[in-house]
């Protein structure tokens, strides 16, 4: 881990990717207690809405008189908790189903990674979308249309690198003293092939929270009066070009959020496959 840390730290991208993730982590679990107007989460203020940033309301106020800088805040959380629980699911789905592909074989692999190539040719965010569109507009909705339209992703990752090592000296070498199959998968070729995953997951991140605030700004994800990015977004349609901060600290949230888990995933990869290293 050591050693990881220190070919990462040579990485400045990388690590301005980590400083970012950790600035988002620690405003989620902390958010509450650094919003300056906390209740902002659900109330209403009229008498102070759209108005412009000032000391008092840094990044404005919203249709409702509610603090964005709070609202801004308060809205990490849920965009942290779409997307960690998203790729959790997917790689409890497509992993062990890469595993089985990749080692066994025969018509149980070829049936498996054609469905996963089925998925993989539909662009995610469309088959996120009509999954979306056949539950009811909600967080819990948004979350399992993207989890059964991400889980394709780690299927083809394992099952190609579950391919590569069972043809290895050392699982051969398995086989003959004996060890069985679940012994050889699960102890031995799935810590193997973690890497590429643990690449894939954190990019994924970045990726998951971009198309949960699409499913937000489209009305499939999460609803009012949630602290939404993306639903702020759609919310602030309205009073462009006005109220042009209503839409912006919320934008930019988005961008840095997915910059720095695409910087970081940039950089793990690097160090996983010097091969694809990205050009300076």
């Amino acid at each position: 881990m050591s050693q990881v840390f220190r070919k990462l730290s040579r990485d400045l991208p990388a690590m301005l990717g980590l400083a970012i993730v950790l600035f988002v982590l620690v405003i989620a679990i902390f958010g509450p207690l650094l919003a300056p107007y906390p209740e902002d989460a659900a109330a209403s203020h009229l008498a102070r809405r759209l108005r412009p940033p000032s000391a008092a309301f840094p990044f404005g106020t919203d249709n409702l008189g509610r603090d964005i800088f709070s609202r801004v805040i308060l809205g990490a959380r849920g965009a942290l908790t779409i997307a960690l629980t998203v790729v959790s699911t997917a790689m409890l789905i497509g992993v062990p189903l890469g595993l089985v592909a990749g080692y066994r074989g025969g018509w149980v692999s070829e049936g498996i990674m054609r469905v996963t190539d089925v998925v993989l040719a539909i662009p995610q965010l469309i088959l996120a979308l009509a999954l979306a569109q056949l539950m009811s507009p909600s967080l819990e909705s948004a979350m399992l249309a993207l989890s059964l339209t991400y889980w394709p992703y780690f299927t083809r990752i394992v099952y190609a690198e579950t391919r590569r090592l069972s043809s290895s000296l050392f699982v051969d070498a398995l086989r003959g003293i004996g060890a069985g199959s679940g012994r050889i998968v699960f102890l031995h070729i799935l810590p193997n092939s973690l890497s590429p995953v643990i690449v894939r997951a954190t990019i994924g991140l970045g990726f998951t929270i971009l198309v949960a605030a699409v499913l937000g700004f489209l009305g499939m994800g999460a609803t009012p009066p949630a602290p939404d990015w993306g639903l702020a977004i759609a919310e602030s349609r309205t009073y462009l070009p006005r109220a042009w901060w209503y839409a912006t600290f919320p934008g930019l949230a988005i961008l840095i959020t997915v910059m720095g888990f695409n910087l970081l995933g940039d950089g793990l990869r690097d160090i996983v496959d010097p091969r694809i290293r990205r050009s300076r």
